[in-house]
């Protein structure tokens, strides 16, 4: 049996270690050391998708994702630098230009994380035009709705119907801001013939866009706790 060998790197400054295994932001969790993420949930396997959690590392002129870069020996990494702080808030900018979250409406006003990411990197308001896309709503489901308005394309939704649950109902249709999520070969969701009911979904939706029907304002919350218990009895069962 092979033995695990430990890093050591800087992160911030600050020596830590780590197992080489591990990934720079997993390492940067362990050590108190925030890094904001979005697509990012515990329990799923990571898509370094939404770019929020890009760091510095010394040596490198590219902004690398923390989620899915393993930690080498020697490594010296920054995570809040003012070109990272500009970077994040842009991002979180364009979020809400290519769709239309309108917060004050929404099920998960308060509960969003979406909504919580703006305040961190101090999101005042948005320097780029918005979009306005004219996008539907599917509340054909007896139990849930699916918000195209308020979809960041995470695919936490679809990631968790596959790995979790196995229904594999979720997809993605489309590339770049005409991407969008699908019910199996893109069936309203109420005539799904793999969807299970089951609401993991919806749970890991990081906003408004999957929510359980007669919800008013901000009553959505979500919950997540759940995933890497599952995680570990899907993988003990195999």
């Amino acid at each position: 049996m092979s033995k695990v060998r430990i890093k050591t790197l800087k992160i911030d400054d600050r020596d830590v270690g780590a197992r080489e295994d591990q990934t720079i932001l997993e390492v940067a969790r362990d050590n108190g050391i925030h890094i904001p993420t979005l697509c990012q949930l515990d329990g799923l396997t990571n898509l370094g998708g939404c770019r929020l959690c890009l760091v510095e590392i010394k040596g490198s002129n590219k902004l690398l994702p923390s989620c899915v870069t393993a930690v080498e020996e020697g490594m010296e990494v920054s995570t809040n630098t003012e070109r990272l702080q500009k970077h994040r808030r842009s991002i979180v900018e364009l979020f809400f230009t290519e769709r239309n979250h309108v917060c004050a409406v929404c099920v998960s006003n308060n509960n969003c994380e979406l909504q919580n990411l703006a305040k961190q990197v101090g999101m005042t308001h948005v320097h780029f035009p918005y979009m306005y896309p004219a996008l539907s709503v599917d509340a054909t489901h007896d139990r849930f709705a699916l918000d195209h308005n308020r979809c960041v394309l995470c695919t936490r939704c679809v990631r968790v119907c596959d790995e979790i649950e196995g229904a594999h109902t979720l997809d993605v249709r489309g590339r770049g801001i005409e991407a969008y999520i699908i019910t199996d070969l893109e069936q309203v969701w109420g005539e799904s013939e793999t969807c299970t009911s089951c609401g993991k979904c919806v749970n890991v939706c990081p906003t408004g866009a999957l929510f359980e029907k007669n919800k008013s304002v901000a009553e959505m919350k979500k919950q997540t706790k759940f995933l890497p218990y599952l995680t570990m009895m899907r993988g003990a069962r195999r």
